[in-house]
């Protein structure tokens, strides 16, 4: 999925928040759900749209699914908005 697509994905407002509550740690549908106070059927969208961006990635661990970040896609982001800083003229200083 291309960086356009991604922002397209982290530009909702719920999808941005499930993604700082997993800053915290993996976390199950159900406490992703009942902290966000949504549907099962609205958190499943949204995680659904989050697994394509490629952003969450989901474990699965006996009876439960797991979701945490996937941080690799978060530093390639910064990497390409790097390119865009610009450079000093060390005369400008």
């Amino acid at each position: 999925m291309g960086m356009a697509e991604i922002f397209k994905v982290l530009s909702d407002e719920q999808r941005r928040e499930i993604l700082t509550m997993l800053r915290e740690g993996r976390m199950n549908a159900g406490e992703i759900a009942e902290r966000l106070n949504i549907t099962p059927a609205a958190l499943s969208y949204h995680l659904k749209m989050l697994k394509k961006a490629d952003v969450v990635m989901e474990y699965k661990q006996k009876n439960h699914i797991y979701y945490e970040l996937n941080t690799t896609v978060f530093d390639e982001m910064v990497i390409w908005m790097k390119q865009f800083g610009g450079k000093r003229d060390e005369d400008e200083k």
